[in-house]
């Protein structure tokens, strides 16, 4: 069975999708499991537990975003190729990555927020820093489409 452009493009675009969804859960879920540990030590301590530490949680949520868009920048390209397959592939692992990454960044931001209750610019820094790989590899791919 022979594989045409049309679906090797349309394989591409799904893995796109779905490669970045899957950092995007890797992400969340571990910024998320941090944040929970994190409010717990300020509610053990008798802090107020800092609802901000659900911006660390949601970030990784962008490179689903991500991975939709260069699906529908591979679907939306004037000629299919079987190109595309390998741009959806390595551009969704390298945003799903990113998301992991950011997430693992997340639950340590969330870590030293609820303890020390300062440094929240420092670490939405970090946050943003590690998402710019997710937007460079969306944008650069998009190009070379």
């Amino acid at each position: 069975m022979d594989i045409t452009a049309i679906e090797a493009a349309k394989m591409g675009a799904a893995m796109a999708l779905g490669f970045g969804a899957i950092g995007s859960a890797l992400g969340t879920g571990t910024a998320g499991m941090a944040g929970i540990g994190a409010w717990k030590k300020c509610y053990l301590q008798g802090k107020a537990a800092p609802f901000i530490l659900l911006v660390f949680i949601g970030a990784p949520l962008s490179q689903t975003i991500y991975g939709m868009l260069l699906m529908n920048f591979i679907l939306n390209a004037a000629e299919p190729s079987v190109a595309q397959l390998g741009a959806g592939i390595i551009g969704g692992i390298a945003m799903g990555f990113s998301a992991w990454y950011q997430g693992k960044a997340g639950a340590a931001g969330s870590d030293a927020l609820a303890e020390t209750g300062q440094g929240f610019g420092n670490y939405l820094t970090v946050l943003g820093i590690v998402e710019t790989v997710a937007l460079f590899v969306m944008i650069f791919i998009q190009k070379a489409l």
